[in-house]
């Protein structure tokens, strides 16, 4: 495959140290969460208010070099994500040159990608085409005139619904949706979303609301907690729980008791997954973040920028990842909003 564009060479496996990553808390991190763009086409209102200001951009080159550092230390897998990744100019050449990191040590490598789907029905084969493996698209009703009144873009339901058609034609699977749940706003559509992963098959993943948005929306009274969601879910069909896919999956898996469907649930207020995290984020500004609720960013892209090699940054990424917290204090007394909304941080 030809490169798009220089990137240094990684060393050879023996001087990158590849028995992989892992924290002070003895977790193994293999998964990089990458925010390609803090830029969105949507306003969703458990996310973000009507300001458009963003942290930038860095060049598509600079995430491909840290994202091999990465690789080379043991990420399994790579998911890309904004804002909104679909509105990123690049996006193409950045999934091929990851692609190509798969025959670095001749691990697996997951390319993953998480979307509003606004852009996914024409993007869902390309992406497929340069080496995408799957796809997670955020939808938050399925009743058109609630959509529209979360994500504030009238008729936009439409298309969202073809491009997770589309990418379950392009063999993007298994395809994902992922509804965040807040009381009054969306909470009606629990039941109507159960009849719709059986029709459509798809697996659909209930998130707990997090106090990640711009605005002052969120209190615990908000929160649709993991308890209630499987008991309305339980009046379309009765659920039996599945077994994880692996240790450090953040969904209990559930299942329609006729074997039509499959729902996960991700509840990080009620049923905190902090023990088991395998992730690590990189902001788009090029910030490394422990967790999503860090106080503390760690500016890796300065470092490459200023000249670091690649041994240096992967150094650095040890370092960095060797801080992370052993877990998030939501709800608590001196709980503090992390420093940037989830817009800006990356899914």
């Amino acid at each position: 495959m030809a490169i798009l564009f220089p990137i240094p060479p990684v060393a050879q496996p023996e001087s990158v140290g590849i028995a992989g990553l892992c924290d002070a808390h003895g977790r193994a991190i293999v998964d990089l969460r990458l925010s390609v763009t803090d830029r969105c086409n949507y306003r969703c209102v458990y996310c973000r208010d009507e300001a458009e200001a963003g942290f930038g951009e860095l060049k598509i080159e600079d995430y491909a070099r840290l994202v091999r550092a990465f690789v080379s230390l043991g990420i399994e897998k790579v998911r890309l994500t904004g804002g909104e990744p679909l509105l990123r100019s690049g996006l193409l050449d950045l999934i091929r040159e990851i692609a190509g990191m798969r025959t670095l040590h001749g691990r697996e490598l997951e390319i993953a990608l998480t979307t509003n789907g606004h852009l996914l029905e024409t993007m869902a084969k390309p992406m497929k085409d340069v080496g995408l493996s799957r796809v997670t698209v955020s939808m938050d009703a399925v009743d058109p005139e609630v959509f529209a009144r979360i994500t504030r873009v009238p008729g936009s339901y439409e298309r969202v619904l073809a491009g997770v058609r589309a990418a379950k034609d392009a063999g993007l699977e298994p395809v994902k949706i992922n509804c965040v749940l807040l009381r009054g706003f969306n909470d009606d559509q629990i039941e109507k979303f159960g009849e719709f992963a059986r029709k459509e098959g798809i697996i659909l993943r209930f998130i707990e609301f997090m106090p990640l948005e711009e605005g002052r929306v969120w209190s615990p009274e908000v929160v649709v907690r993991e308890c209630e969601i499987v008991e309305r879910l339980g009046r379309v069909m009765p659920l039996v729980e599945l077994p994880p896919n692996h240790s450090s999956e953040t969904a209990r898996r559930y299942g329609f008791a006729d074997g039509v469907g499959e729902i996960g649930i991700i509840a990080p207020v009620s049923r905190p997954f902090c023990g088991h995290c395998s992730r690590i984020r990189l902001t788009s500004d090029g910030k490394l973040r422990t967790c999503l609720f860090s106080q503390t960013e760690h500016d890796i892209a300065g470092k490459m920028l200023r000249g670091a090699t690649n041994d240096e940054l992967r150094t650095y990424i040890r370092e960095t990842v060797n801080t992370k917290e052993a877990r998030h204090h939501i709800g608590e007394p001196g709980f503090l909003k992390p420093s940037r909304s989830m817009v800006h941080i990356g899914g």
